[in-house]
């Protein structure tokens, strides 16, 4: 991309105006962001690709799942598509709400339920809001302390006996109230007989603050992405009870989210950032990458961890941490030949309803209608065939989760009526 910009012997007022009105971007793509969206897109079509915006801050917390985003900028994505990506390190999910609300950031790798909480107006300010591309599937887990294992917890069997002896008495932790842990946590504890909101206790910790929380005996077990779960068990203060690709395989977790405002103001930096989050994507489901990845992301100014902690789940060797090892095939994946990353509307309508299931919902939303809107699927498809990524046959999927339920996103307020645990 080459800027234009005025020569010292030849000054022109009206150029400088006009670049520094446009806040030194380039002078196509300045004049791009003039031109209305539906024009942009035929315009992108006929080959003006350029970034409208291509300075990119974007939010992540520091989680393995945050891969994608620093890859992207680390190893250079960002550049082949004419973006200069800068990482911002959040300190929590609603800090991250916050900043992608207020425009403090452009984009985040963000909770899939936290975008569509935000979207409909709960769990904070309500901002029409844009799914750009799904960042992983799998890689999340419950962990248990071990307290409860002294008792005789190893899993969800024995943790609802204990339950129902002393209801009220056990404290769990998620991320966010509207977020992918929480959703996990509910469903896991409802699927063994027990209600998270009368027989539990729940509050919300960051990512980072889990296991320094456990080891102070704040709570008696949380729902965390990687590396947490694997860190409470090298810290030895807890174990895996369940891992979230055991109560969903291959179900969405992270988002590339951004605000509707900004998806379309800026199509072409949309479509673009899609594009280097794929390309990164690519690089990092390589597992013979995997290690040098673990290394990258292991680093204070991102994840702040031991190597040891990400890299052992990052090929899919577990260990619970009370005597069972195996290799999971369904460890966290970045991009699985494009199954990952596409914006399938069912996954959006999935966490709708779980949000009416436990009452952030009072009434059924048009569930379909808000997925389409929040799902850019047409962004997504441009960039995946700037960079050849297969696209699926239909925007819904189905899956069989840990209850036996199967979703399939045909029919959303049936599905969430259905369910015998509820608010």
């Amino acid at each position: 991309m080459n800027d234009i910009q005025p020569t010292p012997d030849a000054p022109d007022a009206g150029k400088r105006d006009f670049l520094k009105k446009t806040g030194g971007m380039s002078v196509a793509a300045a004049l791009m962001a003039m031109v209305p969206p539906g024009v942009r897109s035929a315009a992108w079509a006929a080959g003006s690709d350029a970034p409208e915006k291509p300075n990119l801050k974007i939010g992540f917390i520091p989680l393995t799942d945050c891969a994608s985003v620093v890859i992207a900028a680390v190893k250079g994505f960002d550049r082949k598509h004419g973006l200069a990506i800068t990482p911002s390190k959040e300190a929590s999910w609603a800090a991250v709400r916050d900043k992608l609300v207020n425009g403090e950031i452009d984009a985040a790798h963000v909770l899939y339920g936290l975008v569509y909480g935000v979207q409909m107006g709960i769990g904070g300010p309500r901002k029409d809001m844009a799914v750009l591309a799904t960042i992983n599937n799998n890689g999340q887990a419950i962990s248990l302390s071990n307290q409860l294992k002294a008792k005789g917890v190893t899993g969800g069997a024995a943790l609802a006996r204990l339950v129902a002896a002393r209801p009220g008495a056990y404290t769990f932790a998620q991320t966010f109230p509207t977020g992918t842990h929480a959703m996990w946590l509910y469903y896991w504890l409802a699927a063994y007989g027990i209600n998270p909101f009368t027989q539990a206790k729940v509050i919300t910790v960051p990512p980072p603050q889990m296991v320094a929380n456990m080891r102070v005996d704040n709570m008696d077990g949380f729902c965390v992405g990687e590396p947490w779960n694997a860190r409470a068990i090298r810290d030895g203060v807890g174990f895996t009870a369940a891992t979230s690709q055991a109560i969903w395989k291959d179900h969405p977790e992270k988002v590339l989210g951004t605000t509707a405002e900004f998806a379309q103001r800026y199509p072409n930096t949309a479509r673009a950032l899609v594009a280097a989050i794929l390309d990164a994507s690519k690089y990092i489901d390589a597992l013979s990458n995997r290690s040098e990845v673990a290394r990258v992301i292991a680093a204070k100014s991102y994840v702040n961890t031991d190597v040891g902690s990400i890299d052992g789940r990052m090929h899919g060797l577990y260990d619970n941490g009370i005597g069972r090892t195996w290799r999971d095939p369904d460890y966290m994946k970045f991009y699985n030949d494009g199954a990952v990353n596409f914006p399938y509307l069912s996954d959006g309508m999935w966490f709708l309803t779980q949000h009416k299931r436990w009452g952030l919902l009072k009434e059924h939303p048009d569930y379909l209608a808000v997925a389409k809107q929040v799902n850019r699927i047409d962004i997504y498809e441009q960039a995946a065939a700037q960079t050849k990524t297969p696209l699926p046959k239909s925007p819904l999927r189905s899956a069989r989760l840990i209850d036996g339920v199967v979703w399939d996103g045909k029919n959303p307020r049936a599905y969430a009526d259905a369910f015998r645990i509820k608010a």
